[in-house]
C-alpha cells in the first residue's frame, strides 16, 4: 500500500469521532494515540492535530492511528472529567460495556476499535479545568509492563509513575490499564493544565510522540532524540480528598517536593472564620497535580503524589 494519511470519521458508540490515520512507506508497527478523553484537555488535543499535520508518511514505518478528541460531548460542553449525558468519568469506564451507557459504549467502541490490535498506545491528558500539573507520565503492570515503560521514559516527562493493581490503585478503568491487560504496552502522558492550549505543553506532546515512534522504529529522518537524564520513578500515587465541602487553600504548587507530615493546604468554611480541615502529606513525595479551584465537594479530589 503505498504512503497516505487519510481523515475521516468513524461511528463510535453512535459520535462521529474525526480519527487520522496515516500509513507509512515501509512496514512497520502500529501506534495508537488518542487524546481527548476529558473534555478540556486541551494542549494533548492541539499536540496531535499538529502532530498528524506533520508526519510525513513517505518517512514512516507501519501505520498511526490517532484520535485528536475522543470524548467529543464533554469537548462541545466544555465539562471537565465527565460525559454530561451519563455524568461518568470516562477514563473509569475502559474496557466499557456496549449495552450500558454513553460513556461505557464510547469506552468499549474506543478499546475494541482503537486500542484492540495495536502494538502501543499513548493516552495524552493534561490536567483539566481545575488543575494545574506536572509533567509526568503513567504505566501499568501487566504482561507488556516492559515495553510500557519504554515507552514512558521515551515520552521524556521528568517523573514516571508504576501502576500496579491493588488496594493503593489510584485509578481503574483507565484506557492504558485496559490496554496493559491484553498485553498492548501502554503509557498516559500528562502535560499541560488548567484549560489552557500551553505552548509548551502542546510542545512536550509533539516531543513526546515523535520520541515514541523512535523508540518503535517507526520514524525515518523526521523524527528527533535527545538525551535527557533518566526520570524520578514512583511505585505509589496517592490521591488526597478533603473530609468535608468548603473552601480549599492549597499551600503548594504542582510540582513542589514535599515531606511527610508537611501541609498541603486547608479547607474552611465557605466565610473563612473556621479551618475545617488541615491536609498534610501522608508520606515523602512530588505534587503531580492540584487541584486550583476553592470549591471542593466533601470527599473532593485535591491533589495527587508521586511517591516511592
Amino acid at each position: 500500500m503505498p504512503p497516505m494519511v487519510i481523515r475521516r470519521t468513524m461511528d463510535l458508540a453512535g459520535l462521529d469521532v474525526p480519527v487520522v490515520e496515516i500509513t507509512g512507506a515501509f512496514d512497520g508497527p502500529r501506534l495508537t494515540v488518542i487524546a481527548g478523553v476529558h473534555g478540556c484537555e486541551y494542549a494533548p488535543m492541539a499536540a496531535v492535530r499538529r502532530w498528524t499535520r506533520e508526519l510525513d508518511p513517505a518517512r514512516l514505518r507501519g501505520r498511526v492511528l490517532a484520535v485528536p478528541v475522543l470524548n467529543l460531548p464533554a469537548f462541545w460542553a466544555r465539562s471537565p472529567f465527565n460525559v454530561p449525558e451519563d455524568g461518568k468519568n470516562l477514563n473509569r469506564c475502559f474496557p466499557g460495556d456496549d449495552g450500558g451507557t454513553l460513556a461505557e459504549r464510547l469506552a468499549h467502541a474506543a478499546f475494541t476499535q482503537l486500542i484492540t490490535g495495536s502494538d502501543a498506545l499513548v493516552d495524552a491528558h493534561a490536567g483539566d479545568l481545575p488543575e494545574a500539573l506536572e509533567p509526568f507520565a503513567l504505566y501499568d503492570a501487566g504482561p507488556a509492563e516492559s515495553r510500557a515503560r519504554e515507552l514512558a521514559v521515551a515520552y521524556g516527562l521528568r517523573y514516571v509513575i508504576r501502576q500496579a493493581p491493588g488496594p493503593g490503585q489510584a485509578v481503574t478503568g483507565t484506557a492504558s490499564s485496559a490496554a496493559a491487560a491484553i498485553g498492548v504496552p501502554a503509557v498516559i502522558a500528562e502535560a499541560g493544565g488548567c484549560g489552557l492550549v500551553q505552548d509548551a505543553a502542546v510542545e512536550t506532546h509533539v516531543r513526546g510522540l515523535y520520541r515514541v515512534l523512535n523508540l518503535l522504529g517507526m520514524a525515518r529522518g523526521n523524527a528527533f532524540w535527545e538525551d535527557d537524564r533518566p526520570p524520578a520513578f514512583f511505585g505509589r500515587f496517592l490521591w488526597l480528598r478533603s473530609a468535608n465541602a468548603g473552601w480549599w487553600e492549597a499551600a503548594v504548587q504542582a510540582g513542589s517536593h514535599v515531606g511527610a507530615g508537611q501541609l498541603l493546604g486547608t479547607v474552611n468554611n465557605i466565610d473563612g472564620s473556621e479551618v475545617q480541615e488541615e491536609v498534610r502529606a501522608p508520606a515523602d513525595g512530588t505534587v503531580l497535580f492540584l487541584t486550583t479551584s476553592p470549591a471542593v465537594a466533601g470527599d473532593g479530589l485535591l491533589l495527587g503524589l508521586g511517591a516511592r
